[in-house]
């Protein structure tokens, strides 16, 4: 199935009842094709919630032997957690399984340790016995094989290792990769952090394209990655899928999510084919019934056929305007890729979940928003500046920064400071906006 961009707007522009129509006949067609198990990808949100609701009401055979898999992260939100679990035990008992991230087979180090046996190996010349020729590292191992047992020793008092069979948290994520600040788009390289280091500080592979070099000036400045999505989520659950022999995946995209789900819809439908290996040879299917839906037709879904849905959607703020804003999404409580916009996930995770945004914040979070800040600013004076101007007293000046209100995390793009500010001048509170006058949008 190809379709045009403009043909994929009639289609999200029909009625509810062409669209349950259209999922139907998607379904059916997966399930046509499949020739070992199918599987719900459940995320405890209302879209998949949706989507199961429409496989047991139109396929209750075929949903009875269904498996639905679930993918604990361990940064989901407690509201989704609970109603996946209450909503398996009710609608899939037999047929709910938790996929969990997978835990380390090796020991290794954590980032600031792997940071210091790299400085060591600089300065003891002995760079070639970890980079390949084009100054790249061989491997995260090869580099933690040559730390010294006196360094060892004393990274194990410093509890900077990571010991055989540490569950691959979201934590372990951010010290081994990077934090999740910025979309996929801009994450291009899933590689360990340590290892982008050598390759920004010693490769001789680096392109001359400016887009690149701007993305390697930032990687040099911020630790950031969108590996936890790979780790957390899609390895897990393509084990599981692997172990339960499935062939069919149900998930509940759709194209008005994003510009990517868009092109996705139009080039390869609702049912595509791919392959894994634990099939041997037989194809594995992705299904995305609802591509033309939109959160509208969700929604007048759910109530038009009294679909329970996570609490978690009732959650939310009224801004200084007035305006009702509540949660759209679910997800991972600790996702910053859409920061750099207004009403994004962490802003709302503040007013919804405030001891969890302030440990995510605490935890390093703020500090390498901070880092994004700078680097995105293009030399205009900012808040962060006062941080930056006293590295001794960094965290402190943070920690002042994460309890101000207004909140400047909220919309890190609005945080330069005007030219007819001053640094050291008290900034005037405009009720009328909700925020500081001396913070413009840029």
């Amino acid at each position: 199935m190809f379709i045009s961009f403009k043909e994929l707007e009639r289609e999200q522009a029909q009625g509810l009842d062409y669209k349950i129509a259209s999922a139907v006949s998607a379904i059916q067609k997966a399930y046509g094709v499949s020739k070992h198990r199918a599987a719900i990808a459940f995320s405890g949100g209302k879209d998949s919630t949706v989507l199961w609701h429409l496989i047991r009401t139109n396929f209750p055979e075929q949903a009875a032997k269904t498996y639905v898999i679930y993918g604990n992260t361990g940064v989901e939100y407690p509201e989704c957690l609970r109603f996946a679990r209450a909503l398996g035990k009710n609608w899939g008992p037999g047929l709910f399984h938790e996929a969990h991230p997978e835990k380390t087979d090796t020991f290794g180090l954590k980032y600031k340790a792997q940071k210091a046996v790299l400085d060591h190996v600089a300065e003891t010349g002995r760079l070639g016995e970890i980079l390949k020729p084009d100054g790249k590292l061989k491997s995260t191992s090869a580099l933690e094989n040559v730390c010294p047992a006196d360094m060892m020793e004393k990274f194990a008092s410093e509890k900077l290792v990571w010991p055989v069979g540490t569950r691959k948290t979201y934590w372990w994520c951010v010290d081994q990769y990077g934090w999740p600040l910025l979309g996929k788009a801009a994450s291009m390289l899933k590689a360990r952090r340590i290892n982008i280091d050598c390759f920004l500080k010693y490769s001789n592979s680096a392109s001359e394209k400016g887009k690149l070099l701007a993305y390697y000036k930032l990687l040099k400045r911020v630790k950031f990655s969108q590996a936890c999505c790979d780790i957390l989520k899609k390895e897990p659950s393509e084990k599981l899928q692997a172990e339960l022999d499935v062939d069919v995946v149900f998930k509940g995209l759709m194209a008005s999510e994003s510009r990517s789900r868009q092109t996705n819809f139009v080039t390869r439908g609702y049912l595509f084919e791919s392959t894994r290996e634990h099939l041997q040879g037989d194809s594995f299917w992705h299904c995305n019934p609802m591509s033309i839906w939109t959160d509208d037709d969700v929604w007048a879904y759910i109530r038009r056929f009294g679909v329970p849905y996570s609490t978690l959607y009732d959650m939310g703020y009224t801004d200084a305007g007035g305006v009702c804003r509540k949660i759209k999404r679910n997800g991972c409580m600790g996702c910053g890729t859409d920061l750099m916009y207004p009403n994004n996930h962490m802003s709302m995770l503040r007013r919804t979940h405030p001891k969890q945004w302030d440990a995510f914040m605490r935890l390093g979070m703020a500090a390498e928003i901070q880092n994004l800040q700078i680097e995105k600013r293009n030399g205009q004076m900012s808040i962060f500046d006062f941080a930056a101007a006293n590295p001794d007293h960094a965290d402190e000046v943070i920690g002042r920064i994460i309890d101000e209100r207004p909140c400047v995390f909220d919309r890190i793009d609005r945080l330069v400071i005007d030219d007819e500010m001053w640094p050291g001048e008290t900034p005037e509170y405009d009720p009328e906006v909700g925020e500081e006058r001396m913070i413009k949008l840029t």
